[in-house]
C-alpha cells in the first residue's frame, strides 16, 4: 500500500486522523468515580518526549467528570494521534498499544501507551522540477543547477516533517533571491511506501516572470536630492533583480550617515521588465554632536568631541570636526567630504594638528590631505596629496627638529571575511604606497610603503555541520611591514616613520614602545618595521552550548630599525578572552614581554580592517 500525501496535509499534525477533535463527553449513566488519570508513555526517549509534548489526551487529565468509557474513547484517539506524530519524524509503520489500569480500591487510573516505532522511512528519490520563465531561459541554468545541488533533503536521509519543510523553504528562497521575486512553491508531494519504508519527494517550483529593475521611487526626502540617493544605491535600470543587490544598497544608504533608516524593496505588482524599486528613507539630523569617553591600556583614559554637519551651506559637502585627548595624544582635526559620484568616488580634504609624547620624545605635527576616496563592502581605494610637518623635541635637543615633506600616495584595502564584525574565516589585505620629497633647506626624494594582512583559518572540517564548526575554533595569522626608502641623513617628519608595540601589534609591550633606541636611551621612529602574530581562538562552552565568549592563546613579535639587517624582533606571549559585545568584539589579553620580562594587560574593542 502507498500513501500519497500532499505537503499541505503535513503541517502540524498531518494525516487524516489528526484532524479529528477528541470526542466531546457524551451523556452516560455511568457515575464518574475518578477525578483524574495518569499518562505513561513507554517508548524511546526522543519519541516519548514528542508524544508527551503534543498528545491531545493530556488536556483531559484534570477533567473531574471523565468516565471510564469516555477515557477509553480518548485512548483510541491517542493511538491515532501518536501514529500521526510519529509520521512527522519518519515512522509510518509503528506498533501502538494503549492500556487502561484501574486500581479499584483507590480509584486510580493509569493509561499506558506502548510504542514500537519500527523502521524509519528513508528518502529514496527526489524529483525537483521548474515551471515558469526559469525553465525556458538558458541564462538561468546556473541558478537551476545551484538550487538542485543545494537541495538539503537527500537520498538515504530519514524522513521528518521538519527536514521536508526546511528543504522546500531553502529552495524557494534560492529561487526568489535572484531574478524571480514572485516565485512560489507549486505542488509538493511526499509519496510514502510504508511497507518498504521509503519515500519519494516531488517538488515543483514556479518561478513566475523574470524581473528587471526600473527607476527608483524615493520617499522620505526633505533636505537631500534624489541624485544623492541614486548614487548611494547604485541599482542600474534594466539590471536583473538580485536580493543581495537590494540589501547592499539598503546598507549603503543606512551607513552613509545621511539617513537614520533605509528600506529598499521591489514592486512586483507592475511590469516585470521595468519593476519600480521602492526606497523608503528617514533622514537623520543635519547636525550632530557626539561626546565620547573611553579607556584603553595603550593610552589610558580618552575623551573626544565630534561635530558633524552633513550638508554645508553653498558647498553641500559633509564636515566632520573632532577634538580628542588621552595620556599620549592631543589632536584637533577637520575633514570635508563631497557626495559620491556615479562610481562612488568622493573628493575629500582634511587637516590635523596633533601633539604626541612617546618614550620621552614630544612631537607636534601638522598634516593636510587632499584627494579622492572610494569605499565599498570589499574594496576601499584612495589617492591623495599629503603635506606633513613634525616638530620633534626631546631632552637631548636644545631646539625642536623641524622636518617637512610633500608626497603623493595611493592606498587600497581588500576584505573577504565571512561575517563582520565577528569573522571566523576569511582574509584581509591592505597596502599603502607613496613617494615625494622633503621640504626646507634641502629637498630629497623618498618613497614609503606599508602593507598589512590578516587571515582567519577555521579548524573545522568542511563537512562538519554548523554547530560543530562553531565549536572548532580558528587560527588567526597577522602580519604588517613598512619601509621608507631614502638616502641616509635626510630630514623626514617622524610621522612618516614607524614605531610599533601595543594592543593591536606586539602585545607584552606598551604603545609604540618598540623603535630605534638612541645612545641617550630615548626611542625614536625608524625606517623599517615588521610585526606579526599567531593566535588560537576557541569558543567557551556552557551547558553544552556555545557562548559569546572565546579563549585565546597568542605569540606576537615585531621590531623597528633604520636598516633591515638591524631588525631585532621583540616577542610577547600570552592568553586572553574575547566577547561578542553589542558594539563589537572586546579583546582582553594578559601578555608577557620576553625582552622586558614584564606582564602587561591589553584591552581593545572593535574590529577594523
Amino acid at each position: 500500500m502507498k500513501w500519497g500525501i500532499l505537503s499541505a496535509l503535513m503541517i502540524g499534525l498531518p494525516f487524516g486522523a489528526v484532524a479529528q477533535e477528541p470526542p466531546a463527553a457524551a451523556p452516560t449513566s455511568e457515575v464518574a468515580a475518578a477525578t483524574t488519570f495518569e499518562l505513561k508513555v513507554d517508548a524511546p526517549d526522543a519519541i516519548r518526549d514528542l508524544l508527551n509534548t503534543h498528545l491531545e489526551i493530556k488536556r483531559y487529565r484534570e477533567v473531574s467528570d471523565l468516565s471510564d468509557n469516555e477515557l477509553r474513547r480518548l485512548m483510541l484517539v491517542a493511538k491515532e494521534d501518536s501514529r500521526a506524530l510519529l509520521g512527522t519524524i519518519g515512522y509510518f509503520s509503528p506498533e501502538i498499544q494503549a492500556e487502561l489500569d484501574i486500581t479499584d480500591g483507590e480509584r486510580r487510573r493509569t493509561v499506558t501507551l506502548t510504542v514500537v516505532p519500527g523502521e524509519p522511512t528513508l528518502v529514496s528519490d527526489v524529483n525537483l522540477t521548474f515551471t515558469g520563465a526559469i525553465s525556458q531561459d538558458p541564462t538561468t541554468q546556473l541558478q537551476r543547477e545551484k538550487i538542485q545541488n543545494d537541495w538539503s533533503f537527500r537520498n538515504g536521509m530519514r524522513f521528518t516533517q521538519v527536514r521536508w519543510d526546511a528543504a522546500k523553504l531553502q529552495a524557494l528562497r534560492q529561487l526568489t533571491n535572484e531574478r524571480f521575486p514572485a516565485g512560489q512553491l507549486g505542488e509538493s508531494l511526499a509519496d510514502i511506501d510504508p511497507t518498504a519504508h521509503l519515500v519519494r519527494l516531488n517538488v515543483t517550483l514556479d518561478s513566475g516572470p523574470n524581473y528587471r529593475l526600473g527607476k527608483l521611487q524615493i520617499n522620505g526626502l526633505e533636505r537631500y536630492d534624489e541624485e544623492l540617493v541614486t548614487r548611494l544605491a547604485r541599482l542600474p535600470v534594466g539590471a536583473d533583480y538580485d536580493q543581495l543587490d537590494l540589501v547592499a544598497a539598503q546598507r549603503r544608504l543606512a551607513n552613509s550617515g545621511y539617513f537614520d533608516s533605509a528600506y529598499v524593496s521591489i514592486d512586483t505588482s507592475g511590469d516585470p521588465e521595468n519593476a519600480p524599486v521602492v526606497v523608503q528613507l528617514r533622514e537623520g539630523k543635519l547636525k550632530k554632536i557626539v561626546l565620547g569617553v573611553g579607556i584603553s591600556t595603550d593610552s589610558g583614559p580618552r575623551l573626544s568631541l565630534e561635530h558633524t554637519n552633513h550638508k554645508l551651506p553653498w558647498l553641500g559637502w559633509r564636515a566632520l570636526s573632532k577634538i580628542s585627548l588621552d595620556n599620549e595624544t592631543r589632536a584637533i582635526s577637520t575633514e570635508l567630504t563631497a557626495p559620491p559620484d556615479m562610481d562612488n568616488w568622493r573628493w575629500i580634504t582634511s587637516a590635523q594638528i596633533q601633539n604626541q609624547n612617546t618614550g620621552g620624545v614630544d612631537v607636534t605635527s601638522q598634516r593636510w590631505r587632499g584627494g579622492r576616496r572610494q569605499d565599498s563592502d570589499r574594496i576601499d581605494r584612495s589617492y591623495y596629496l599629503e603635506y606633513d610637518r613634525a616638530d620633534t623635541a626631546s631632552s637631548t635637543n636644545a631646539l625642536p627638529i623641524v622636518a617637512q615633506s610633500l608626497s603623493v600616495n595611493y592606498a587600497f584595502t581588500l576584505r573577504s571575511f565571512d561575517s563582520m564584525p565577528f569573522p571566523s574565516s576569511g582574509w584581509g589585505l591592505g597596502v599603502e604606497v607613496g613617494g615625494g620629497t622633503t621640504l626646507g633647506g634641502q629637498r630629497d626624494p623618498f618613497s614609503r610603503v606599508l602593507a598589512r594582512g590578516r587571515y582567519y583559518f577555521s579548524l573545522a572540517d568542511s563537512n562538519d555541520n554548523a554547530a560543530t564548526q562553531l565549536r572548532s575554533g580558528r587560527i588567526v595569522l597577522r602580519a604588517e611591514g613598512g619601509a621608507v626608502i631614502a638616502k641616509d641623513g635626510i630630514s623626514l617628519p617622524s610621522t612618516q616613520l614607524f614605531l610599533t608595540g601595543g594592543d593591536t601589534t606586539v602585545r607584552g609591550y606598551s604603545y609604540r614602545e618598540l623603535g630605534v633606541t638612541q645612545t641617550s636611551g630615548l626611542v625614536a621612529p625608524g625606517r623599517y618595521m615588521v610585526n606579526g602574530g599567531v593566535e588560537w581562538q576557541s569558543p567557551l562552552i556552557s551547558d553544552g552550548q556555545v557562548t559569546d565568549w572565546e579563549g585565546a592563546l597568542f605569540v606576537d613579535a615585531g621590531g623597528v630599525a633604520d636598516a633591515p639587517s638591524n631588525l631585532n624582533h621583540k616577542v610577547g606571549v600570552g592568553a586572553g578572552v574575547r566577547w561578542k559585545s553589542p558594539i563589537g568584539p572586546l579583546q582582553i589579553d594578559l601578555a608577557y614581554g620576553l625582552d622586558t620580562q614584564r606582564l602587561r594587560l591589553h584591552m581593545n574593542v572593535g574590529f577594523n580592517f
